[in-house]
């Protein structure tokens, strides 16, 4: 009963959108992208996973998550920064 309705959902050509799977090289431009960034094994392979069925998903999965990494650092960073400069005016 619902793989009908979720069929009927996508039946209309205008909402449905073709998925094209990645190629070799948009495989090798995802893998460049998490150069430089710590990750778990298992974030890549679903990026390789996604990619297997849909080129477009694997780049906005890879894109979303180093930009909330990015910004997961930074948050970081600016409390470390905080806390450096609270403690060295602690110490005058």
């Amino acid at each position: 009963m619902y793989k009908a309705l979720i069929e009927d959902i996508f039946s209309d050509p205008e909402e449905a959108e073709e998925t094209i799977p990645a190629t070799d090289k948009d495989l090798l431009i995802l893998t460049e992208k998490f150069l430089g960034f710590e990750i778990p094994s298992k974030v890549f392979l679903q990026a390789i996973a996604i990619a297997d069925y849909d080129g477009a998903a694997a780049f906005r999965y890879v894109n979303n998550y180093l930009t909330t990494l990015k910004n997961k650092n930074k948050r970081k960073h600016k409390k470390l920064l905080v806390l450096g400069a609270s403690t060295k005016y602690d110490n005058n």
